[in-house]
């Protein structure tokens, strides 16, 4: 087996079963954050622009095509549809009237507020069907697997994508 063939394979330490488990949470993550925005008039694209938009306040269209690992014209096309629903402003640097700024208006703070309560009130509720034991070692393995995971992922930019 060459080094290429040898790096897809898991680790001999780590068993099927484990992997297994792990891709089925993360289904069950993504699941959770498109459930949260299936109500609303945002898509979850859309909603990932609001909340980096919602994390680093105003900022260039650059700025968040970097936060979000995508071309600038992909922020162009979330920002037409954000601007005409009401989501968000656009404006212009002060210091270079060339350089398209993005802001959230309270509709899209009401919409990120909104999408945040309802993936924790999910999170808690399946959090409750656990045991304190459980649910302190589920919380202890994803912070402790979430170094590997950022440390991997290489763009400083791209450690942690919005969803």
């Amino acid at each position: 087996m060459d080094d290429a063939a040898a790096a897809d394979q898991p680790s001999s330490s780590v068993l099927d079963t484990e992997i297994l488990a792990f891709e089925t949470a993360t289904r069950d993550l993504v699941g959770l954050a498109l459930r949260s925005v299936e109500d609303l008039d945002v898509s979850l694209p859309q909603f990932r622009l609001l909340l980096i938009l919602e994390e680093i306040g105003p900022a260039s269209s650059t700025a968040c095509a970097a936060a979000l690992g995508v071309v600038g014209s992909s922020i162009t096309r979330l920002a037409d549809r954000l601007h005409t629903s009401g989501h968000l402003v656009r404006g212009t640097a002060p210091d270079n009237r060339s350089v398209v700024t993005l802001a959230l208006t309270d509709v899209g703070r009401e919409t990120v507020r909104s999408v945040t309560t309802h993936r924790r009130r999910e999170l808690s509720s399946a959090l409750a069907a656990l045991s304190p034991d459980v649910r302190a070692a589920c919380a202890a393995a994803l912070t402790q697997l979430h170094v590997p995971l950022t440390a991997s992922a290489g763009d400083e930019q791209r450690r942690h994508l919005p969803m």
